[in-house]
C-alpha cells in the first residue's frame, strides 16, 4: 500500500488542523492505521491509531484534543488536531499495518509496514 499524507502547515497556538492520509494499492479495510510524529531533534513518537472498525487509541498528551478517524470507502484516514500547542510542532507520518481480520491497532512504530512521506505541522506561539 502507498500512503500520502497532507494537510500540514503553519498555525497559531490554539488553532486547529486536519491531516489526511490517502492509501492506495490494496484493500484499505485490511489495515490498522496510525499517526506518528517526529519533532526536531527528537525520536518519532506515537500519536494515535485506529483499528479496522474504528476503535481508537491515543497517546496521553493528545487525548481529548486530537481525533483519528477513517473512511474505508474513500481509503482515507484523518487526524483532527485541536487546541494546538507549540510542542505539537513536528513532521506527522501516517502508517499502515496489514491486520486482515484482526482489530489490532498498534502504538509501536516498528509494527507498521508502510509509511507515508510525512507532513510538517508548525505551531507558533
Amino acid at each position: 500500500v502507498q500512503l500520502q499524507a497532507s494537510g500540514g502547515g503553519l498555525v497559531q497556538a490554539g488553532g486547529s488542523l486536519r491531516l489526511s492520509c490517502t492509501a492506495s494499492g490494496r484493500t484499505f479495510s485490511y489495515y490498522g492505521m496510525g499517526w506518528f510524529r517526529q519533532a526536531p531533534g527528537k525520536e518519532r513518537e506515537f500519536v494515535a491509531a485506529i483499528s479496522r472498525s474504528s476503535n481508537t487509541y491515543y497517546t496521553d498528551s493528545v487525548k481529548g484534543l486530537f481525533t483519528i478517524s477513517r473512511d474505508n470507502a474513500k481509503n482515507m484516514v484523518y487526524l483532527y488536531m485541536n487546541s494546538l500547542k507549540p510542542e505539537d510542532t513536528a513532521v506527522y507520518y501516517c502508517a499502515a499495518r496489514d491486520v486482515r481480520n484482526s482489530e489490532y491497532a498498534s502504538r509501536w512504530d516498528w509494527e507498521y509496514e508502510y509509511w507515508g512521506q510525512g507532513t510538517l505541522v508548525t505551531v507558533s506561539s
